[in-house]
């Protein structure tokens, strides 16, 4: 039975290995018989002025003499163009049908790609016969130790004779050309494949000299272990990068093989700087990309033994960061000291990968020692080497993406760590602590900003024109204007605690003043690539610095102006820069806006004010409002696309917001949280009708979808606030409500200015719009319309408070009266002004009103009400029947025809 299931998988790989062994063997022996039998056919076609073939010992004898001779052709049809033996008279005669003496050669067909059985006989054997060798001597290691047969020392030393032995014979069978050279043998290469397997059996021999039996301590297994490691790195030299792979990942694995209760992180790291500089020397003798990106990822990983434990030992995790960027610069980048050439103006992603891998490790090592000061110097030593390799070596300009973003992380970080004031306690400030950690880090971490906006703003400036590509120059000024700005929040968040803070406002100004001169500096500048994108940049961040300065100097719902005009003026300088980043960038601004509001709708908390209409909502979305609708101009003269339909639909928004919030404002009193009310409805019903009529007739010139689709949001809006606002939760009818005095009350406000503002909204969209929208918003026209006549009526009966009180005779028979009014009015407009709409509205208000008369008036009603009821009804249906028949559809009576006269 098997011990394990690694016996069992040892097992069946050596049965697959047998059968393919046999199988690959019955096709050689096919082979040579098909072989010797094309050889027999060849020489008896021959002419007889050739020389007798030679006999194979006489081939034999001649081999070693004539290295270079080329092996007779396998078969005819395998010939091109064969060479003259010695002149054209003793040449043979072609072996293929004549077809003239002027018959061109035949032309060479391409090699067929090898088929499955060739694949598995000439590769797959030989990648299984290594990995059987491998798992041979790990078998023989541990057959010895369950049997007893040998002692540890002996075993060890049979281990570490077996790799010997595997090494020896790839070395061996590589300089046999007759082997390593088989033009049917490119993957499946037996040299490397045995010095792989020898590695791999040095590195279990030595492994198990440690760990099993003790003969080891840690230091010299793991000189050892590192030993094999380079030499596998520099037998891929020779070997290919099979074996390249397999000494990477054993020299990096090495550490975790090896491990001892006290890590030694200087050993380890030192370690791993020569196992890094070893690999990135064969991947650039070599040209591997590969094993560089495998290099810098196992670099990467080692970074984070002991960043989680509460002591970072800072030093040895600084040595490692710096190690590996030095020797990536060294080595990786193209174009830089010994790094491969590379075109000019290309930026290669290896080389900008590299240093902000390593960049991102000097940042891990920042976060996890709390700022400590050797990591910042550490930190700050590596974003000025890339500023520096990426000034000098184009190829590496994409890692100043990734230099940025690593310094607004690590001043975010610091900026929402715990705050200085947090280090005093009730009891007074904690002895030792809290001047000293204080001054430090805060003075630090100035002097790291001052150093990072220099640099990264200096250098966009001046690497304006260096370079014949547009890409570079503008990588270097977005970097040189976003890292300030974001520098400058950064401790604007952590020092004045995002309150108003005239200082930090200077330095925004003076941030202003130092991009607005780079920018009048480089419009006089000749036109070279990617110049006028950069002219954009830093006027942008002008306008981003002082839209900061009037945050910084203002209150907090200011920052929701300055963004909202920092849109503005992007979209004005994208007018004078047709640059298509300056429209996204627009639309940005205009997205971050909406976001702060989802956050906080009221822009300044609790402090709005109660001053109806002239408090800080007016400014909180009334200018953003008006910058966006300023943006969406300017954007939209240079066409209509993406970013200008963003822009358009934030200035809806606003606007509708502004209206909006300013009606609850007002409603409530200031009382922004309180329930809603009857007036508030009404107004926000009226603003919505009044803002869709407004889209309606700007979308008539823009032809913009966004004020199409706006406009039919707002008509929405105000139909569902219609339906559920004023006829269900606050209709005067059903809860008690006061709705003010006899004519100018909530009712005119509520349901007659709303009924006036859908007719006029249904005729606004006659003609553009399908008939049915048109009809069903003329048609909630005539029941608001006819909803106020009815509560009119009622709050002459009842007063103030129309749900109290029971229903007299006298006022239904004024509701029958007043419906009909209405309906005559209705059809007399409809006369006048020939719409059918009006008199179509007069005949469903007077069959309202007949229904109600034989329904209701029929039954409630008595004595003189129930008779004047009909009387009125009866005569007002025989005025409309006359009017129809005298005006509207009057026939004219032909005249008769003239009599005639003869001749």
């Amino acid at each position: 039975m098997f011990d394990g299931p690694f016996d069992a998988f040892a097992l069946i790989i050596a049965i697959i290995a047998f059968l393919i062994a046999i199988k690959a063997s019955s096709q050689a022996t096919e082979l040579r018989r098909r072989l010797n039998l094309l050889e027999e056919k060849f020489y008896a076609q021959r002419p007889v002025v050739q020389p007798p073939p030679l006999m194979p010992a006489q081939v034999q004898a001649e081999a070693p003499a004539t290295p270079a001779a080329e092996p007779p052709p396998l078969a005819p049809e395998a010939e091109t163009t064969p060479p003259p033996l010695v002149t054209e008279e003793t040449s043979p005669p072609p072996l293929g049908p004549s077809t003239g003496t002027d018959a061109p050669p035949p032309v060479p067909e391409a090699a067929p790609a090898p088929g499955f059985e060739e694949r598995l006989g000439t590769r797959w054997v030989v990648w299984i016969g290594g990995l059987a060798l491998a798992l041979g001597g790990f078998f023989m290691v541990r057959y010895s130790i369950e049997a007893g047969l040998l002692g540890p020392g002996v075993r060890v030393f049979l281990g570490g004779l077996f790799a010997a032995a595997l090494l020896g014979a790839g070395e061996w069978t590589r300089r046999k050309e007759s082997i390593s050279t088989i033009q049917a043998l490119p993957i499946a290469n037996i040299p490397a494949i045995l010095t792989a397997a020898g590695t791999a059996v040095a590195f279990a021999t030595i492994y198990a000299a440690y760990a099993l039996y003790g003969f080891l301590v840690p230091a010299t297994a793991f000189v050892l272990l590192g030993i094999v490691a380079m030499g596998t790195l520099a037998a891929a030299l020779l070997h290919g990068p099979a074996l390249a792979g397999l000494g990477v990942v054993g020299a990096f694995v090495t550490p975790i093989l090896v491990s001892s209760g006290k890590p030694d992180y200087w050993a380890l790291y030192i370690y791993l700087a020569i196992v890094t500089a070893a690999s990135f020397g064969l991947a650039r003798i070599r040209l591997w990309r590969w094993l560089a990106v495998t290099t810098i990822a196992f670099a990467v990983l080692w970074i984070f033994p002991g960043l989680d434990t509460e002591q970072v030992q800072v030093a040895p995790h600084a040595f490692h960061v710096i190690a590996g960027f030095v020797l990536a610069a060294l080595l990786v980048v193209c174009g830089f000291m010994f790094g491969p050439t590379i075109e000019d103006g290309e930026i290669e992603p290896v080389s900008s990968g590299a240093l902000g891998a390593y960049l991102f490790g000097a940042m891990l090592v920042v976060l996890s020692s709390a700022h400590a000061d050797l990591a910042l110097i550490a930190f700050t030593l590596l974003v000025g080497g890339t500023l520096f390799v990426a000034w000098r070596a184009p190829a590496a300009t994409g890692t100043l993406g990734a230099s940025a973003a690593t310094v607004f992380i690590v001043f975010a970080e610091w900026a929402v760590r715990a705050n200085p004031d947090m280090l005093v306690l009730p009891g007074g400030p904690m002895p030792g602590v809290g001047p000293v950690a204080t001054d430090s880090s805060v003075t630090l971490h100035l002097v790291m900003a001052a150093i990072f906006a220099a640099g990264f703003g200096v250098a966009g400036f001046f690497a304006q024109g260096r370079s014949n590509s547009a890409i570079i120059p503008v990588v270097w000024s977005a970097a040189g204007v976003a890292t300030p700005i974001a520098i400058l929040v950064a401790l604007y968040a952590r020092i004045a605690h995002l309150d108003r803070s005239i200082p930090f406002a200077i330095l925004a100004v003076l941030l202003a003043a130092a991009f607005g001169a780079a920018t009048e500096a480089l419009m006089r500048r000749e036109e070279r690539p990617g110049v006028a994108t950069s002219i954009a940049l830093f006027a942008t961040g002008t306008l981003g610095a002082l839209a900061l300065a009037l945050t910084f100097a203002l209150e907090k719902g200011w920052l929701t102006i300055a963004l909202a005009l920092m849109s503005l003026g992007t979209a004005w300088i994208s007018l004078q820069r047709p640059i298509p980043v300056l429209r996204r960038l627009a639309a940005i601004f205009a997205a971050i806006v909406t976001a702060r509001i989802v956050y906080d709708p009221r822009i300044v908390g609790d402090a709005v004010g109660t001053t109806p209409i002239f408090n800080w909502l007016l400014w909180g979305y009334g200018l953003p409002a008006a910058s966006f609708w300023g943006a969406s101009i300017f954007l939209r003269r240079r066409g209509d696309d993406v970013p200008l339909r963003v822009v358009e639909a934030a200035a809806i928004l606003f606007t509708a917001l502004l209206a909006f919030v300013e009606i609850r404002h007002f409603a409530t009193g200031g009382q922004m949280t309180s329930a809603p009310s009857l007036l508030e409805c009404a107004l926000q019903v009226c603003v919505a009708l009044a803002m869709a009529i407004g889209l309606e007739r700007l979308r008539l010139r823009s032809r913009s979808i966004v004020h199409n689709v706006g406009a039919v949001v707002l008509t929405a809006i105000a139909g569902l606030i219609s339906v559920f606002g004023l006829f269900i939760l606050e209709n005067p009818l059903i809860w008690r409500i006061d709705v003010g005095g006899a004519v100018f009350n909530l009712l005119l406000l509520g349901y007659a200015l709303p009924a006036v503002l859908m007719l006029l909204l249904s005729y606004a969209v006659v003609g553009e719009r399908g008939k049915v929208y048109a009809n069903s918003i003329a048609g909630g026209a005539l029941v608001f319309a006819l909803a106020y006549v009815t509560l009119e009526i009622r709050r002459f009966y009842h007063g103030p408070i129309l749900s109290s009180g029971p229903t007299t005779g006298a006022e239904q028979y004024t509701y029958s009266i007043g419906w009909l009014a209405f309906g005559v009015a209705l059809l007399g407009v409809g006369i006048l002004v020939n719409s059918e709409r009006a008199r179509l509205a007069s005949a469903a208000v007077i069959a309202l009103t007949i229904l109600k008369a034989f329904v209701i008036d029929m039954s409630t009603l008595t004595g003189v009400y129930r008779a004047l009821s009909f009387m009125c009804l009866g005569i007002v249906l025989v005025a409309i029947g006359w009017l129809y028949q005298r005006i509207l559809f009057r026939r004219q009576v032909a005249p008769p025809p003239a009599p005639q006269t003869g001749s």
